[in-house]
Protein backbone atom coordinates (compact mmCIF):
# COMPACT_ATOMS: atom_id res chain seq x y z
CA UNK A 1 0.00 0.00 0.00
CA UNK A 2 2.34 3.14 -1.53
CA UNK A 3 1.61 6.69 -0.07
CA UNK A 4 1.77 7.86 -3.37
CA UNK A 5 -0.53 7.16 -5.96
CA UNK A 6 0.08 8.20 -9.82
CA UNK A 7 -3.28 8.81 -11.10
CA UNK A 8 -5.98 8.71 -8.09
CA UNK A 9 -4.05 10.98 -5.35
CA UNK A 10 -3.79 9.26 -1.93
CA UNK A 11 -5.88 6.54 -3.54
CA UNK A 12 -5.56 3.97 -0.63
CA UNK A 13 -6.00 5.80 2.37
CA UNK A 14 -8.87 8.42 0.71
CA UNK A 15 -11.96 7.87 1.96
CA UNK A 16 -14.85 5.45 0.19
CA UNK A 17 -18.17 5.46 1.38
CA UNK A 18 -16.98 6.41 4.60
CA UNK A 19 -14.19 4.65 5.18
CA UNK A 20 -9.96 4.58 4.17
CA UNK A 21 -9.91 2.71 1.05
CA UNK A 22 -7.46 0.31 2.89
CA UNK A 23 -10.12 -0.98 5.47
CA UNK A 24 -12.01 -2.43 3.06
CA UNK A 25 -9.83 -5.24 1.85
CA UNK A 26 -8.09 -6.01 5.42
CA UNK A 27 -11.78 -6.59 6.58
CA UNK A 28 -12.26 -8.93 4.05
CA UNK A 29 -8.70 -10.91 4.88
CA UNK A 30 -9.27 -10.83 8.52
CA UNK A 31 -13.05 -12.68 8.28
CA UNK A 32 -10.59 -15.73 6.08
CA UNK A 33 -10.33 -18.81 8.42
CA UNK A 34 -7.90 -20.16 5.90
CA UNK A 35 -5.58 -16.91 6.57
CA UNK A 36 -3.07 -17.48 9.63
CA UNK A 37 -1.25 -14.11 9.33
CA UNK A 38 -1.47 -10.64 7.13
CA UNK A 39 0.89 -8.23 6.06
CA UNK A 40 1.10 -4.88 4.54
CA UNK A 41 4.06 -3.71 2.63
CA UNK A 42 3.95 0.13 2.59
CA UNK A 43 5.49 3.61 3.01
CA UNK A 44 3.24 5.14 4.64
CA UNK A 45 2.84 6.49 7.86
CA UNK A 46 -0.96 7.92 7.68
CA UNK A 47 -1.55 3.82 6.51
CA UNK A 48 0.86 2.70 8.86
CA UNK A 49 -1.23 4.88 11.56
CA UNK A 50 -4.15 3.65 10.73
CA UNK A 51 -3.35 0.14 11.10
CA UNK A 52 -1.79 0.12 14.77
CA UNK A 53 -5.10 2.20 15.61
CA UNK A 54 -7.61 -0.26 13.41
CA UNK A 55 -6.07 -3.29 12.91
CA UNK A 56 -3.66 -3.94 15.56
CA UNK A 57 -3.39 -7.81 14.36
CA UNK A 58 -2.03 -7.06 11.24
CA UNK A 59 2.03 -6.97 10.81
CA UNK A 60 3.14 -3.66 8.95
CA UNK A 61 6.93 -4.00 6.95
CA UNK A 62 7.81 -1.12 6.19
CA UNK A 63 8.91 -0.49 2.44
CA UNK A 64 12.65 0.24 1.57
CA UNK A 65 13.78 3.09 0.06
CA UNK A 66 15.13 1.25 -3.04
CA UNK A 67 11.90 -0.55 -3.74
CA UNK A 68 9.63 2.47 -3.49
CA UNK A 69 10.07 4.04 -7.29
CA UNK A 70 7.05 3.76 -9.90
CA UNK A 71 9.20 1.60 -12.02
CA UNK A 72 10.26 -0.43 -9.54
CA UNK A 73 8.71 -4.52 -10.72
CA UNK A 74 6.36 -6.12 -7.99
CA UNK A 75 7.80 -9.45 -7.79
CA UNK A 76 10.86 -7.85 -6.68
CA UNK A 77 8.93 -6.04 -3.49
CA UNK A 78 7.30 -9.46 -3.16
CA UNK A 79 10.65 -10.99 -2.47
CA UNK A 80 11.53 -8.81 -0.05
CA UNK A 81 8.66 -9.19 1.79
CA UNK A 82 8.71 -13.24 1.83
CA UNK A 83 12.65 -13.09 3.06
CA UNK A 84 10.87 -11.43 6.50
CA UNK A 85 8.00 -13.58 6.73
CA UNK A 86 7.98 -17.73 6.00
CA UNK A 87 5.41 -19.60 4.97
CA UNK A 88 4.58 -22.17 2.23
CA UNK A 89 2.02 -20.33 0.22
CA UNK A 90 1.16 -16.66 -0.35
CA UNK A 91 -1.66 -14.54 -1.13
CA UNK A 92 -1.19 -11.41 -2.49
CA UNK A 93 -4.36 -8.82 -3.24
CA UNK A 94 -4.39 -4.86 -2.99
CA UNK A 95 -6.47 -2.03 -1.02
CA UNK A 96 -7.63 -0.53 -4.32
CA UNK A 97 -10.09 -4.23 -4.45
CA UNK A 98 -12.71 -3.19 -2.34
CA UNK A 99 -15.61 -5.24 -3.24
CA UNK A 100 -13.74 -8.19 -2.83
CA UNK A 101 -15.50 -10.41 -0.84
CA UNK A 102 -13.96 -13.13 1.84
CA UNK A 103 -16.08 -16.20 0.63
CA UNK A 104 -14.46 -15.45 -2.70
CA UNK A 105 -11.15 -15.29 -0.84
CA UNK A 106 -11.20 -18.08 0.60
CA UNK A 107 -12.69 -20.17 -2.41
CA UNK A 108 -9.32 -18.96 -4.23
CA UNK A 109 -8.06 -20.80 -1.43
CA UNK A 110 -8.84 -23.91 -1.86
CA UNK A 111 -9.04 -24.20 -5.43
CA UNK A 112 -5.39 -24.11 -5.68
CA UNK A 113 -4.71 -25.96 -2.53
CA UNK A 114 -6.94 -28.73 -3.97
CA UNK A 115 -5.64 -28.96 -6.97
CA UNK A 116 -1.94 -28.43 -6.41
CA UNK A 117 0.58 -29.43 -7.94
CA UNK A 118 -1.17 -29.52 -10.81
CA UNK A 119 -1.53 -25.79 -10.72
CA UNK A 120 1.36 -24.31 -9.16
CA UNK A 121 0.16 -20.72 -8.49
CA UNK A 122 -3.12 -18.60 -9.12
CA UNK A 123 -4.35 -15.57 -10.56
CA UNK A 124 -7.85 -14.06 -10.42
CA UNK A 125 -9.51 -12.99 -13.96
CA UNK A 126 -12.63 -11.00 -15.37
CA UNK A 127 -14.59 -12.59 -18.07
CA UNK A 128 -14.70 -10.70 -21.07
CA UNK A 129 -17.01 -12.05 -24.59
CA UNK A 130 -17.05 -8.38 -26.61
CA UNK A 131 -15.14 -7.45 -30.32
CA UNK A 132 -11.59 -6.79 -29.45
CA UNK A 133 -8.85 -5.76 -31.87
CA UNK A 134 -5.27 -5.46 -31.51
CA UNK A 135 -3.54 -1.95 -32.44
CA UNK A 136 -2.91 -2.68 -36.27
CA UNK A 137 -7.41 -3.41 -36.33
CA UNK A 138 -6.79 -6.95 -36.45
CA UNK A 139 -9.74 -8.98 -34.97
CA UNK A 140 -8.86 -10.78 -31.84
CA UNK A 141 -11.32 -12.80 -30.86
CA UNK A 142 -13.66 -12.85 -33.94
CA UNK A 143 -14.26 -12.79 -36.86
CA UNK A 144 -15.92 -10.08 -38.21
CA UNK A 145 -17.46 -11.58 -41.65
CA UNK A 146 -19.34 -13.87 -38.78
CA UNK A 147 -21.21 -11.12 -37.06
CA UNK A 148 -21.87 -13.25 -33.73
CA UNK A 149 -24.23 -12.15 -30.77
CA UNK A 150 -21.23 -10.93 -28.09
CA UNK A 151 -23.12 -13.45 -25.47
CA UNK A 152 -21.83 -16.22 -28.24
CA UNK A 153 -18.47 -15.36 -28.45
CA UNK A 154 -15.89 -17.25 -27.38
CA UNK A 155 -14.58 -15.71 -23.70
CA UNK A 156 -11.38 -14.21 -23.08
CA UNK A 157 -9.71 -13.47 -19.64
CA UNK A 158 -8.71 -10.26 -18.23
CA UNK A 159 -5.87 -10.35 -15.46
CA UNK A 160 -7.60 -8.45 -12.83
CA UNK A 161 -5.33 -7.65 -9.95
CA UNK A 162 -7.34 -8.83 -7.67
CA UNK A 163 -5.42 -12.14 -6.06
CA UNK A 164 -2.37 -13.58 -6.86
CA UNK A 165 -1.88 -17.06 -5.15
CA UNK A 166 1.79 -18.67 -5.00
CA UNK A 167 4.48 -20.58 -3.59
CA UNK A 168 7.41 -19.69 -1.87
CA UNK A 169 9.42 -21.67 -4.04
CA UNK A 170 7.80 -20.83 -6.98
CA UNK A 171 8.53 -17.29 -6.31
CA UNK A 172 12.43 -17.32 -5.24
CA UNK A 173 12.73 -19.96 -8.44
CA UNK A 174 10.95 -18.47 -11.28
CA UNK A 175 11.39 -14.74 -9.82
CA UNK A 176 7.68 -14.79 -10.83
CA UNK A 177 4.65 -14.98 -8.77
CA UNK A 178 3.15 -16.69 -11.52
CA UNK A 179 4.30 -20.64 -11.87
CA UNK A 180 4.68 -22.70 -14.67
CA UNK A 181 1.05 -23.93 -13.99
CA UNK A 182 -0.84 -20.78 -13.27
CA UNK A 183 -4.80 -21.13 -12.69
CA UNK A 184 -7.12 -19.08 -13.94
CA UNK A 185 -9.60 -18.18 -10.94
CA UNK A 186 -13.05 -16.58 -12.98
CA UNK A 187 -14.27 -13.38 -10.36
CA UNK A 188 -17.45 -12.00 -11.42
CA UNK A 189 -16.90 -8.05 -12.72
CA UNK A 190 -18.70 -6.37 -10.38
CA UNK A 191 -16.73 -7.92 -7.56
CA UNK A 192 -13.42 -7.82 -9.36
CA UNK A 193 -13.03 -3.70 -9.86
CA UNK A 194 -9.55 -2.54 -9.40
CA UNK A 195 -8.99 1.07 -8.55
CA UNK A 196 -6.86 2.53 -11.09
CA UNK A 197 -7.80 5.85 -12.08
CA UNK A 198 -10.72 8.55 -10.70
CA UNK A 199 -13.69 6.69 -12.88
CA UNK A 200 -13.25 3.41 -10.98
CA UNK A 201 -12.87 5.30 -7.77
CA UNK A 202 -16.51 6.73 -8.12
CA UNK A 203 -17.89 3.59 -9.74
CA UNK A 204 -16.75 1.73 -6.41
CA UNK A 205 -18.05 4.06 -4.12
CA UNK A 206 -21.73 3.59 -5.43
CA UNK A 207 -21.33 -0.10 -5.53
CA UNK A 208 -19.72 -0.12 -2.01
CA UNK A 209 -23.09 2.16 -0.98
CA UNK A 210 -25.30 -0.33 -2.78
CA UNK A 211 -24.23 -3.02 -0.71
CA UNK A 212 -23.80 -1.19 2.47
CA UNK A 213 -27.64 -0.06 1.90
CA UNK A 214 -28.67 -3.73 1.36
CA UNK A 215 -27.02 -5.10 4.23
CA UNK A 216 -28.93 -2.76 6.25
CA UNK A 217 -32.52 -3.45 5.06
Amino acid sequence: MRHHSQRVPGKNYRSLAGKPLFHYILTALLACPEISHIIVDTDSQEITAGIEQHFPQVTILQRPEHLRGDAVPMNDILIHDIGQVAADFYIQTHSTNPLLRPETISHAIHTLLEQYPIYDSLFSVTRLQTRLWDQAGHAINHNPDILLQTQDLQPVYEENSCMYIFSRDTLFARHNRLGERPLMFEIDAEEAWDIDNELDFQICEVLVKKQLGANRK
